[in-house]
């Protein structure tokens, strides 16, 4: 007979069975059990991250490529250090199984003060901050551990978020109470359902619109990636033959060789700018999962859809003029437009090409320059991950290459995500080359897990554009603050000190030192890490009146 499974045991190989196979986290003494669980599920594996924050970032890009993600942290110092990271998150949508190990219930029944405590003998202060980065609590026993992951697992899916399971330490390693009960992989999961009166009546609504219109456009969303939604909405997009534009904070969740692509749709930053009128002045604009109407993703709230040709399906709703269907899915309400959509005459649109590349060999290095070069390089299967700053200003509007895909944090915004996501977007899917474009002030806040992805053996692209600055803060502000300026680190020498084995690394300074470190790295055998030195002069700050019209503090006249 075999043995039955400790709490602890049961959580990491009921978490496995989604598909999972690596635990991000940083081990802990009131987590040991759970630390040592992982250690013995088959399928799972460690990646010790540098620290909390680090490791909630690295779920967040695995949880994109995979599906879902498990983050281990101990109690108190730990989770709370991992807040950041799991509320971006909520915010992006993703399933991020927070672990932590709290002390035993004998030291919190007796109100002993340990250590990670507060000194008030009082173990319920972190439950409320943490909670609130998830969807979905629990506080696991052995006789409840079965149903409540059941109940964890079935929610924290539903509404795409995450969650968060405590556990005391006796209880750890106690056997759970019951059966234990084999899960499926994420794959093989209808996460959420719709009622069938209000799916009906949401499918007809919007199927009688598409009907009538006469110039539609589809908006879809990163929404339709967390639902595993992207093969079935390209095969809507192929019959249909309806184009479709992306927001920044939706750019490569479909691919963008795709002949219906139009190109990024954000208000008055549109790229290129025939964009906007397309979608503007479709009759019928429809919004798979949500459009975030945020300042950076719509040009600054600069977007004009108009509620009578704007129909959204989100992820269990449908908005239809002044109808409002609620349980109405958009997995169902996908599979019932491919099936009964209409066609459409294919739309003239214009061919996408490559931006211009230029710059002598002598030149010194600009965005100008650098970033026709970075589009030229990407290959299929590649994962493009874009970091907060300067950055994501200037990416989104470049077209992505046949096969490539990308993630960017715009809507939460924290700088530093990008390197750690990194780690974990290119352990979720091994297959693919991660490429990472950050700016040097955000990498100087999460850059110690370039040593976890040297201990790991990934082998990323990274390029670190040095200016020696915030510069998105002086395009946002103005000129000349101490506290934009940051430390002159020499980032291309940082893998080597981190033990990284068979990096390729580099800074460059001119076009020629660019094109020539970029012919190695594609066809380097390991990591790549190019330092690339931006003049700061780039980041000029924005007229003042855009200032304003951003951040609306002055008083309006």
């Amino acid at each position: 007979m075999s043995k039955t499974p400790t709490v602890s045991e049961y959580v990491m190989q009921r978490l496995a069975d989604l598909g999972i196979d690596r635990v991000f986290g940083v081990p802990g003494d009131y987590s040991f059990p759970i630390d040592d669980a992982i250690e013995t599920t088959p399928g799972l594996e460690w990646v010790v991250c540098a620290n909390e924050l680090n490791a909630a970032y690295a779920a967040d890009g695995y949880a994109r490529r995979r599906g879902a993600a498990i983050l281990t942290t101990t109690y108190g110092v730990g989770e709370l250090s991992a807040i950041n990271g799991v509320m971006g998150a909520r915010a992006h949508s993703l399933p991020v199984f927070h672990v932590v190990g709290q002390p035993s219930l004998r030291i919190q029944k007796r109100r002993l003060v340990t250590h990670h405590t507060l000194g008030d003998g009082t173990y319920g202060n972190f439950i409320p901050l943490s909670a609130a980065t998830a969807c979905v609590y629990a506080q696991l026993t052995p006789d409840n551990a079965i149903a409540e992951m059941e109940r964890v697992i079935a929610e924290a899916l539903r509404q795409s978020a995450p969650a968060y399971i405590t556990i005391p330490q006796d209880l750890q390693c106690m056997p759970v109470v019951g059966t234990p009960l084999k899960g499926q992989p994420l794959a093989s999961l209808k996460r959420h359902a719709s009622a069938p009166a209000e799916i009906e009546g949401a499918l007809a609504a919007v199927l009688g619109r598409l009907k009538q219109a006469k110039r539609p456009v589809l908006l879809p969303t990163a929404i339709i990636a967390r639902y595993g939604l992207q093969a079935k909405v390209t095969a809507l997009l192929d019959r249909t033959r309806i184009p479709f534009a992306l927001s920044p904070m939706d750019k490569g969740v479909l691919d963008e060789s795709h002949p219906g692509y139009l190109g990024l749709y954000a208000g008055e930053a549109s790229a290129p700018a025939a964009v906007r009128q397309a979608v503007e002045e479709a009759d019928l604009i429809l919004d798979l999962g949500g459009l975030v109407f945020e300042d950076l993703n719509t040009g600054y709230w600069s977007d004009r859809l108009g509620d009578d040709r704007l129909v959204t399906l989100g992820t269990n709703f449908v908005h239809v003029g002044d109808k409002l269907f609620t349980a109405a899915t958009l997995t169902d309400m996908v599979e019932g437009l491919l099936a009964g959509a209409p066609v459409f005459d294919k739309p003239a649109l214009p061919e996408k090409t490559p931006a211009d590349l230029v710059g002598a060999p002598d030149d010194r290095l600009g965005s100008a320059s650098f970033y026709p070069r970075l589009q030229r390089l990407l290959r299929s299967g590649d994962v493009l991950v874009i970091e907060t700053g300067t950055a994501s200003a200037i990416l989104p509007k470049l077209v992505l290459p046949a096969g490539v895909s990308c993630e960017s944090q715009t809507l939460w915004g924290s700088i530093g995500w990008a390197t750690p996501a990194t780690l974990g977007v290119a352990l979720a899917d091994p297959s693919r080359r991660a490429v990472l474009v950050t700016g040097d002030g955000a990498h100087q806040l999460t850059a110690n897990d370039i040593g976890v992805m040297g201990r790991y053996g990934i082998k990323p692209l990274i390029f670190v554009l040095n200016n020696g600055l915030y510069g998105v803060e002086d395009v946002l502000s103005e000129r000349g603050h101490v506290y934009d300026d940051i430390a002159p680190w020499n980032y291309h020498a940082l893998p080597a000190a981190m033990g990284c084995k068979g990096w390729f690394t580099a800074r460059v300074a001119t076009v020629a030192e660019l094109d020539q470190a970029i012919a190695t790295a594609q066809t380097h055998d390991g990591g790549c890490y190019i330092e690339v030195m931006i003049p700061e002069t780039e980041s000029q700050p924005l007229p003042r009146a855009m200032i304003d019209r951003i951040y609306k503090a002055p008083t309006p006249r």
